[in-house]
């Protein structure tokens, strides 16, 4: 039953899941108008850079279109009870660590991969674990840790082992997780009354970063000798 409330609530309710659909679609549009305006002034002049870039940032703009909405979701309640609140750090310190790990590992080697993906994971853990204390912040950076290091070795390994084919099921997995959180929150918090409400700016503003970041790091940034 009350998931099916949870779908209603989706479609047009009043509370905050009502606007989890427009956060996904503004922080894919976000992130699209991004790579669209940088491959337009200086992407578009790089020799194979749809082949060798294209299908890791189209996934990380998706990757970051499933967290943003989950974020949006802890930030309207703010506080959680502890056992909520742990699972809310471990599973966005894990996704937000692995998918930036996995992505940023297949076209720049494991060692900035996996720093980039424990720097994220660790940041989003502790971001939204704190909204039930230091238990929630220790999972956080428990899962932002394991999940970076785990997303970068898993494209290193997967390298010349259908790389894109594990990068659509790693993704596709992510957004079965991260849904099933929006899912939980609601169900646990279905009786109370939100406590912060926004408007989309911080959307904007995270995606722009993130997918900037994200980016600048793929095309620009350093690259293990594998990849030289």
């Amino acid at each position: 039953m009350s998931f099916k409330e949870f779908r209603k609530e989706l479609k047009g309710g009043i509370r905050v899941e009502a606007e989890l659909i427009k956060t996904v679609f503004y922080s894919l549009l976000t992130s699209f108008l991004v790579l669209g305006v940088l491959y337009l002034l200086r992407f578009r002049f790089i020799e194979g850079f749809m082949s060798n870039y294209g299908y890791f940032l189209f996934f990380a703009a998706l990757g970051y279109g499933f967290i943003i909405p989950a974020v949006r979701q802890i930030r309207a309640y703010k506080e959680f009870p502890c056992m909520s609140g742990m699972m809310i750090g471990m599973t966005t310190g894990m996704i937000a660590g692995f998918l930036p790990g996995f992505l940023v590992a297949s076209t720049n080697g494991m060692f900035v991969g996996s720093m980039f993906g424990v720097t994220l994971g660790m940041a989003f853990g502790i971001w939204n674990g704190k909204c039930c204390g230091v238990m929630g912040i220790m999972e956080g950076m428990m899962a932002g840790f394991m999940g970076g290091l785990m997303g970068a070795m898993t494209a290193f390994m997967l390298f010349n082992d259908h790389l894109i084919a594990s990068m659509v099921v790693v993704s596709t997995i992510s957004a079965v997780i991260l849904f099933t959180l929006n899912y939980m929150i609601y169900k646990e918090m279905k009786l109370e009354e939100r406590t912060n409400k926004e408007d989309y700016f911080w959307t904007f503003v995270i995606t722009f970063l993130l997918i900037t970041l994200t980016t600048w790091i793929m095309v620009l940034g350093p690259r293990s000798g594998v990849f030289g």
